[in-house]
């Protein structure tokens, strides 16, 4: 909650949730559409601040009320040209994303850093088990 209230205070912007993830050391913050102007303001001001502030890298997603929109937000500047909800025979939900071949890298991040925070908010928020990059 703290996270959230500095946030808030430096950026104006509004926060929906909050994941401190001590595995990348990173805090990531998942704000109010149409709000992302003010988390990253101006050449980046607002979010270097909060990074100094927190000692930590800090990485910002735009909430969106659709999964599909979601998924788009989470894996921006990757180019999502589509997305497959479905179930698996164990009865999960996974959703299949198809992005641009040469965003792939981008989409999956370094040792699976971004599918990874990918799939843990994708669970958080939408009760996908799985999120696979095609």
């Amino acid at each position: 909650m703290r996270y959230i209230a500095l946030l808030e205070n430096l950026t104006g912007a509004i926060a929906k949730d909050c994941i401190v993830d001590d595995e990348e050391n990173r805090i990531i913050f998942v704000i109010r559409p149409g709000d992302m102007g003010l988390a990253i303001g101006k050449s980046g001001s607002n979010i270097e601040r909060t990074r100094k502030v927190i000692g930590r890298a800090v990485e910002i997603v735009e909430y969106a009320e659709t999964p599909e929109e979601y998924l788009k937000n989470i894996l921006s500047p990757a180019k999502v040209r589509g997305v497959r909800i479905t179930k698996n025979s164990e009865g999960q939900t996974v959703a299949h994303v198809t992005v641009d071949p040469r965003d792939k890298g981008m989409a999956i991040g370094k040792n699976g850093k971004n599918i990874n925070k990918t799939r843990l908010l994708m669970k958080r928020h939408f009760d996908i088990e799985n999120v696979n990059i095609v």
